[in-house]
């Protein structure tokens, strides 16, 4: 009886795969002959410009090796369902995408399939990058072909049953739909943006809430996501920066340089600086801002501190903020040129949502080299020296001092995903 009723089972699901095969997902066309005008052009052109679009679509980030090799692959990727490697995108013929076609690059890339017909998990953004434009991925594949092969065999993923199953993709595609800008005005600034931000740059892929199966909530675009440990990935909608006091140049600056006066890229960020925006010309980080905020965005405001509701823990985290900060970012919280940034316009303080400040309380920044030769020294963790409640302390006083945040946090608000190993 047992064995009667898997066999069930299993036939009702084989007959659920078998009907809805015609309604899986299909690749994207590709069009040989443009292909073969597009590789047989200017050579040196060819591979400058898939360098920049590299670049653009932050592929090292995802795909250097731990040792830091471009290209080479095996970083892990932590996602809520298992861990994943970034694969070798090396032209060795065995490891990497040495027996690849442009045409293969372009399903792997616009559609999420590899060469040998096999679905890549949406770590690979996909989703976003599905309306890559061909000669786009041809120019990437050009580029890629010209890098050193590296015979460096792609880890296996760390994913359970029944995640480990790639077919499962065809259903979660189905249900996932593809990020589109068929709407924005082809060759426009407006469409320019879009495709710099929405495909290209895979904004979304971070800054956009996820639902249960890791599909990206399009109706929630740009409200913020959480990343890994907790981190927060914070609303990037014109209303999100403004509260946060962006400024259209702020932003400009910040993609290019990484350094605003709302704060310097770290957490998450910072690789994108380091691969990606720091190389983008000055025409396109405007498209990205332009699309981002629309127009304008309101002039940078003061936060307004609420009035602490326990005067003597507001003391005690200023004499911690004094003590352990100030030699750095200032008594009044000003910042120090080449130093540190300021906290009185600094843009995690002003997230209703503690987890980035916290994060950096406690784990600390490395010292990070900014474009332009900028450099900011290390910020030591406090995981180790304060206690949770000096901590806490600390976070109120900052967040209702400069970010008009009021002072709910406690020591439970270190639980969970803060919660890190250093504690």
């Amino acid at each position: 009886m047992r064995f009667l009723k898997w066999a069930v089972v299993f036939i009702v699901l084989a007959g659920i795969v078998a009907a809805t095969v015609p309604f899986w997902p299909a690749k994207s066309t590709y069009d040989e002959a443009a292909a073969q005008a597009t590789l047989s052009s200017d050579k040196d052109a060819l591979i400058a410009r898939g360098k920049y679009l590299v670049a653009a679509a932050d592929c090292v980030a995802c795909h250097q090796s731990p040792d830091g090799a471009p290209f080479a692959g095996g970083l892990p990727i932590e996602t809520p369902f298992g861990v994943i490697h970034g694969t070798n995108i090396t032209p060795d013929a065995d490891n990497g995408i040495g027996a690849y076609s442009s045409a293969d690059m372009y399903h792997a890339i616009a559609d999420g399939i590899r060469k040998d017909g096999q679905w890549l998990y949406p770590a690979m953004p996909y989703a976003s990058y599905h309306e890559i434009r061909q000669e786009d991925s041809d120019a990437i594949y050009a580029y890629l072909m010209t890098q050193t092969p590296v015979k460096r065999a792609n880890p296996a993923t760390g994913l359970p049953f029944p995640f480990n199953q790639r077919w499962l993709l065809s259903y979660w595609n189905l249900v996932n739909p593809k990020i589109s800008i068929a709407d924005a005005t082809s060759g426009s600034s407006d469409h320019n943006g879009a495709y710099l931000t929405e495909v290209l740059g895979h904004c979304q892929e971070c800054h956009t809430p996820r639902n249960l199966m890791g599909g990206l909530k399009l109706a929630s675009a740009y409200e913020g996501g959480v990343l890994g440990k907790g981190i927060l990935a914070p609303s990037l909608t014109p209303a999100g920066l403004a509260e946060r006091g962006w400024t259209a140049e702020d932003l400009r600056t910040f993609l290019k340089a990484g350094i605003a006066p709302q704060g310097t890229m770290t957490l998450e960020m910072f690789p994108v600086l380091d691969h990606s925006t720091q190389y983008l010309n000055e025409e396109d980080i405007a498209a990205i801002q332009g699309y981002l905020t629309g127009e304008t965005l309101p002039s940078r405001q003061p936060s307004e501190a609420p009035k602490p509701t326990d005067p003597d823990a507001h003391k005690r985290g200023r004499d911690t903020y004094v003590a352990v900060c100030a030699g750095c970012h200032g008594i009044e919280g000003e910042g120090k040129p080449h130093i540190a940034p300021p906290m009185t316009t600094n843009t995690s303080l002003r997230l209703a949502d503690p987890s980035n400040l916290l994060h950096v309380l406690l784990d600390g920044v490395p010292e990070q080299h900014y474009p332009n030769g900028e450099v900011m020294q290390e910020m030591p963790g406090f995981a180790q020296t304060l206690s949770e409640q000096e901590l806490i302390d600390l976070a109120n006083y900052m967040r209702v001092e400069w970010g008009g945040q009021p002072a709910i946090l406690t020591t439970e608000t270190l639980s969970g995903d803060l919660a890190v190993s250093a504690r």
